[in-house]
């Protein structure tokens, strides 16, 4: 409990991250700070008959060098995305999982999860037979996965689970997490989001439903949240992982925090397959419910990592979501994306979200919202166009809306309580 006889949140003490910037948090983030883009023309599978031939791809993945030749190949690309990014996570978070593993828990959400290595085989199985077909297809493909091969690369014996709840997946396993510490079922719990779904099919299927970018020609001004002349997201892959502790278990290892997860609430639009609620009040009521969890006024809040998706229904919704939830502090709030970075790494979207959020409070500045050259007049929130900002962040929301409507919000603030605030790399040298 704390000082006013509250349960204390837990606190995030170490991230990993790899992303279509780069195979680590820190150069993820430096990207993101830079206003980079890491979106390309798709370079791991021929896509030149495609309507679509851009994508948020993972260049910095040596699965053969960081997991080892049998490892590799035994396993799906979303969960050695997930692996290599847990590592970082209990690295930078000083911690030794083994030491206390029945106490230790991993959970690593999931959307789209293995579709790559189903369609290879697919096509293995009508092009070449039966024999053709890996023997580990079908274990490395189911959605659970990715937290089995954390678990078993970490050596942990705690609670470990998965869910899918499409874009909103890897900030429901912050969530989950925080239930999962609350609940004395753990005191450390490995969380977060991955996918590693670009593929032939996914692509096709998109592209004809249309919620995607067509500018293959410019693939790093593709993604425009919430400006005028957006046509869609861009697909991407990647993970970011958490290590997520009670705060006493925090204090007990003298561990520094980028911040405490708060709060944090779901809801449902039950409106459409993919299709935002127009209005924004099903999202809007997921954030003022994350904010009362958190025991904070939206007046209070400083960032908004917004979902923005750069879909034309999406970025409208979600403008009129949080006027709904602030009221007149809407106005104020700042709030930027960073799939205009990246572009939309499903499963693992909240969760770089999250990760936002927590190193805006460590550093002290807000990535852009990169290509907002004209806002849509429908979003017209200070959605920090082209550049950085300076800003002092305690208190920031991290939103991720996917299909189905699955609304999805968690809140992450400063660390209290006498677990000390992570630095930034230069304080620290």
């Amino acid at each position: 409990m704390n000082r006013d006889g509250h349960r204390e949140a837990p606190v995030i003490t170490g991230i990993g991250a790899v992303t279509p910037l780069a195979g680590n948090a820190p150069d993820s983030w430096s990207g993101l700070v830079a206003g980079q883009s890491g979106v390309t023309a798709i370079e791991s599978f021929d896509a030149s008959d495609l309507p679509v031939r851009i994508a948020g791809e993972v260049h910095d993945l040596d699965a053969e060098v960081q997991l080892g030749h049998k490892r590799a190949r035994r396993t799906a690309r979303f969960s050695q995305l997930a692996v290599v990014a847990a590592r970082e996570a209990v690295a930078d978070a000083g911690l030794d999982p083994r030491a206390e593993s029945r106490r230790t828990g991993v959970i690593v959400n999931a959307a789209v999860a293995g579709w790559p290595e189903t369609e290879r085989n697919q096509r293995l199985l009508l092009e070449r037979g039966p024999r053709e077909v890996s023997p580990y297809f079908v274990p490395s493909t189911i959605l659970n996965m990715a937290a089995c091969e954390v678990a078993i690369d970490l050596g942990v014996h705690g609670p470990v689970t998965a869910s899918a709840l499409a874009c909103a997946s890897g900030t429901a396993a912050l969530l989950e997490a925080r239930r999962l510490i609350a609940g004395g079922e753990a005191d450390v719990v490995v969380a977060g989001g991955t996918d590693g779904g670009i593929s032939r099919s996914i692509m096709a299927g998109l592209a004809l439903m249309g919620p995607l970018s067509e500018r293959n020609d410019a693939p790093a001004q593709a993604s425009r949240p919430f400006d005028a002349d957006r046509d869609g997201f861009v697909f991407g892959e990647g993970a970011v992982i958490f290590v997520v502790e009670s705060a006493a278990h925090a204090r007990a290892r003298g561990a520094a925090a980028y911040g405490e997860l708060a709060g944090g609430a779901l809801t449902s639009d039950a409106f459409h397959m993919s299709a935002p609620e127009p209005t924004g009040e099903h999202a809007a009521r997921a954030i003022s419910l994350a904010l009362r969890s958190a025991g904070v006024d939206g007046s209070e809040l400083d960032y908004i990592c917004a979902h923005g998706t750069a879909t034309r229904a999406n970025d409208a919704a979600e403008t009129r979501a949080i006027r709904i939830a602030l009221g007149a502090a809407a106005d104020r709030v700042p709030a930027s994306s960073p799939k205009s970075m990246v572009g939309h790494l499903i499963g693992a979207a909240g969760a770089l979200s999250a990760m936002v959020c927590l190193l805006a409070i460590r550093d002290g500045v807000l990535p852009p919202t990169i290509n907002l050259h004209t806002a849509d007049p429908r979003c017209d929130l200070d959605y920090v166009p082209l550049h950085a900002r300076p800003a002092e962040v305690r208190v920031a929301a991290a939103q991720a809306f996917g299909f189905g409507g699955q609304n999805c919000v968690v809140i992450v603030r400063a660390p209290e309580n006498g677990i000390p605030a992570r630095r930034t790399p230069t304080e620290v040298q």
